[in-house]
């Protein structure tokens, strides 16, 4: 794409979206959704009895796409009115249709039903990066479903888990997020054809009030839209509350992204799990060694910027007055494109992250073992008692020897000597190489293992088998 080194480019058209999505929100492919709008208009009307012809409606077949860009901004300029602007450029190149264009119809016919059309289009894209991303986190947590790693609550260790359990929260969250896009699919209407107001009156005029066709024209556009119907009740515009519905999905997306991002980031810093990097990858300009989780910090960074982008839904959908106010135009061209485009770019790292994650196991071993001592300790306590020891005196003995342990980690950077220390108190009556043979990683991981495969098997699989067809073309990701 050439670029205008002195004008703004947004970074979602040069660097983050994908070609379909950009595309989508093109000039191009709104206003021949414009220009298919009016042929279902006249259509409709033709096949309910009004004077429009087979031969107008084929002049505007042959003139969907070649749209003159250059016409129509001439006209806008001068009308400072965009759809009678493209419905005059239209007009020239359809003259015997001219005076049919737009009949009985105001401007939210095009605008609002084409956002619809686009939206439609825009979630089913969404829904198919979704697929994507959770068929490769299955395989990942397929691959590491029984692999002990050190869990953490508060980001302090804590009772082991398996690199494949955490995996199954990371994919939990993105089935929640395409449920929220199914219901967004399942609920969309387009607005139909209801009139400056709501009120269908240009119909009752061109119908001479024929109540029978007038209730028929709104249901006949729907379907030729390729809906079951239009929404039941409109004032001149569908209810903003679907867009605010829409961008609420995607903004739930967006927190599921940060949230892998986040784990992602600081398992790099660990050294346990990292992002896919390039052979020739920089890490840093000045530290040549550095493997910075770039492609994470820049998941956050967007997702930052989506999961605020609800915000604008909401507001704009509060902020209606009565049957139409205009305020919510200049905000739907930014918060519904951008939004789009910045869920697409989210997922599209979301899965090329997710593709080539990096697993350190020695590592992941290696922290384990450390805090395993310590963990272990409930389990050599009760061990102890079956020995014939005191329950009580053994938690206070062992919450001793604990802080001392720790302290010697901490204060002194000494290994950590806990198991040491329980050998050598003759309340325990054991011996530190029993103690530490009884430490296998296993051990302490509970269900996780069993988890991870069932929550695969029940959920995952099945959803992805009813959704076998349903692939999109991976992107490529520039760092």
């Amino acid at each position: 794409m050439p670029q205008d080194n002195n004008g703004y480019l947004s970074p979602f058209s040069t660097r983050y979206a994908s070609k379909e999505m950009q595309y989508l929100f093109s000039a191009q492919n709104k206003f021949s959704l414009w220009r298919k709008l009016w042929i279902i208009l006249a259509e409709a009307e033709q096949e309910l009895g009004l004077p429009i012809t087979d031969e107008q409606i084929s002049e505007m077949r042959a003139h969907v796409d070649d749209i003159d860009f250059d016409r129509a901004a001439e006209y806008e300029k001068k009308l400072r009115h965009d759809v009678m602007a493209h419905i005059h450029a239209w007009g020239e190149q359809c003259p015997t249709a001219r005076p049919i264009i737009h009949l009985g119809a105001t401007s939210c016919y095009v605008g609002d039903n084409a956002d619809v059309l686009i939206l439609r289009d825009a979630l089913q894209l969404i829904r198919k990066r979704l697929i994507a991303v959770i068929r490769a986190l299955s395989g990942f947590a397929e691959t590491y479903a029984g692999l002990p790693c050190l869990a953490f609550t508060h980001f302090q260790s804590a009772q082991p888990t398996t690199v494949g359990k955490r995996a199954t929260l990371w994919l939990n969250d993105l089935t929640l997020d395409l449920e929220e896009i199914d219901f967004c699919l399942s609920t969309l209407k387009p607005l139909g054809c209801k009139g400056t107001t709501g009120t269908q009156a240009s119909f009752v005029e061109l119908f001479h009030g024929d109540d029978e066709k007038i209730r028929a024209i709104d249901p006949l556009i729907a379907r030729k839209m390729g809906f079951e119907k239009a929404v039941p009740v409109s004032g001149q515009t569908y209810s903003r509350k679907t867009d605010s519905r829409v961008l609420n999905a995607l903004s739930q997306i967006g927190q599921s992204a940060h949230k892998f991002a986040n784990d992602i980031r600081l398992l790099a810093h660990k050294k346990e799990i990292e992002e896919p990097f390039e052979k020739n990858q920089i890490g840093s300009s000045a530290m040549a060694y550095k493997r910075n989780p770039m492609r994470s910090e820049r998941m956050t960074a967007l997702s930052r910027f989506l999961i605020v982008g609800a915000q604008n839904g909401a507001m704009t959908a509060a902020e209606q007055w009565f049957e139409r106010t205009l305020d919510d135009s200049a905000n739907r061209r930014l918060s519904l494109a951008e939004g789009f485009l910045c869920c697409d770019a989210v997922l599209s790292l979301y899965l090329n992250i997710a593709s080539g994650l990096v697993v350190y196991e020695k590592v992941i071993e290696k922290h384990l073992r450390e805090e395993l001592p310590f963990m272990a300790t409930e389990n050599i306590m009760m061990d102890a008692v079956e020995r014939g020891g005191d329950r009580q005196e053994l938690h206070e003995r062992i919450r001793v020897h604990s802080i001392a342990a720790a302290n010697a980690v901490k204060m002194e950077g000494k290994p950590c000597d806990l198991l040491s220390r329980i050998a050598a108190d003759p309340a325990f009556q054991t011996d530190e190489e029993t103690l530490t043979a009884s430490l296998s990683p296993e051990n302490y991981i509970g269900c996780a293992e069993k988890q991870t495969k069932q929550y695969l098997a029940e959920v995952i699989y099945p959803l992805l088998a009813d959704n076998e067809g349903q692939t999109v073309q991976a992107q490529e990701i520039n760092v």
